[in-house]
């Protein structure tokens, strides 16, 4: 399959998650990536395991794999000024270029976005910042969870009697990768009308803070601050995990029309129209009283029981899976997002994507460190 990005040229000077992970939806959509590692040791997620992924051997965790498919590999030393001209020379042919090194290190090395774009012009450079360009933390490193706890994700993650929780996906490195590949497409829509690309940047604390977008807004309106809801929505009832007599189930009666078929289902028509929780501002200021009744019916019957009932009636609901239940599941085999990489390769999910309704493939595993110096560098 023909990707739309074919023709497309990206430099990725990327390690961890968020740059690679960009580089990767590229790559996926049909763009020719050149991933740019150091010479020792090369990106550090490829010592981020076990699992192991073949065919690399036993040091390349499964994780790389994931996150870089598709793509050639080459080492440069950008302390060096050869290995410096070299990532110029690169560039001269490039649309993009990704880096999300340590926030400062590209200035140091003479590859910031000023040297880069009075260089290349025509590059679109794609910065990928922990806190961001502006500020007192501009030059602070960030992982993942450092920004679930800065941005306050974590406060609002979990039951109100527990401590702040970590949400077990990496949702700002990935939220980031993809705001930046949407930048740099808009970008290249915008050079195509001027002739010139420009710098785009992005961060995984603004990232951080568009998840809370609708709590800090209304803690900007009223002052209060949000609170934890566990499996709970704040501003629907019901809208989160029971438990059943045995296995827990997801209810999410978004509306009022479905709440009222959920309380026929429930066997409690009544409370369709109890003035208590006919509405769903009704619902949310009496959930204190609403849930406990919910759930005391659930408890009666199997989840497998109450899951059928509900889809019925129409009304939204759903297992909650782990993820041996999820890898098992008819869903995930019929929108076939899971790919085994080509010559060997460890089976990973790929893009989220799919045009004309086909689904992107990955026409390389990820690189070893170095393995395509003479292909693109004419080097070893």
């Amino acid at each position: 399959m023909t990707g739309p990005l074919e023709g497309l040229r990206v430099v990725e000077v990327g390690q961890a998650l968020a740059g690679p992970l960009a580089g990767a939806i590229l790559a996926d959509m049909g763009a020719e990536v050149v991933k740019v590692e150091k010479p020792e040791g090369g990106d550090d997620a490829r010592g981020w395991g076990p699992p192991w992924g073949p065919p690399l051997g036993g040091d390349t965790s499964l994780y790389f794999h994931g996150q870089n498919r598709n793509k050639l590999g080459v080492t440069l030393d950008l302390k060096a000024a050869g290995d410096v001209e070299a990532l110029h020379r690169l560039c001269e042919t490039a649309d993009i270029l990704i880096q999300n090194l340590r926030p400062g290190v590209v200035d140091e090395l003479g590859i910031g976005p000023e040297a880069m774009l009075e260089r290349h012009p025509r590059l679109v450079y794609c910065s990928i910042w922990a806190f961001g360009y502006e500020g007192p933390m501009r030059l602070a490193p960030g992982f993942d969870p450092l920004l679930q706890a800065y941005g306050a994700m974590m406060s609002l993650t979990g039951r109100p009697e527990d401590p702040p929780t970590f949400c077990g996906a990496s949702i700002n490195d990935k939220a980031t990768g993809m705001f930046c590949v949407i930048g740099a497409l808009a970008a290249l829509r915008q050079r195509d009308r001027t002739g010139r690309g420009c710098l785009v940047d992005t961060s995984l604390f603004e990232t951080a803070v568009h998840w809370v977008e609708g709590p800090l807004n209304a803690f900007l309106a009223d002052g209060q601050v949000p609170k934890r809801h566990g499996t709970g929505g704040a501003v629907i009832v019901p809208y989160q995990v029971f438990d059943t007599a045995d296995r827990p189930l997801c209810l999410a009666a978004g509306n009022d029309r479905l709440w009222a078929r959920c309380a026929r289902v429930l066997g409690h028509p009544e409370w369709g129209t109890d003035p208590r929780f006919a509405t769903g501002p009704q619902r949310v200021r009496n959930k204190g009283e609403l849930i406990p009744l919910i759930q005391a019916t659930l408890r009666e019957r199997t989840r497998a029981e109450w899951l059928d009932a509900l889809a019925t009636a129409g009304v939204p609901s759903g297992p909650v899976n782990d993820i041996a239940e999820l890898a098992a599941t008819e869903q995930l085999s019929a929108v076939g997002i899971v790919q085994e990489l080509p010559e060997g390769g460890p089976r990973v999910v790929g893009l989220p994507i799919s045009f004309d309704r086909k689904r992107p493939l990955s026409a390389r595993r990820a690189p070893k460190l170095g393995e395509h110096n003479g292909q693109v560098l004419g080097r070893p």
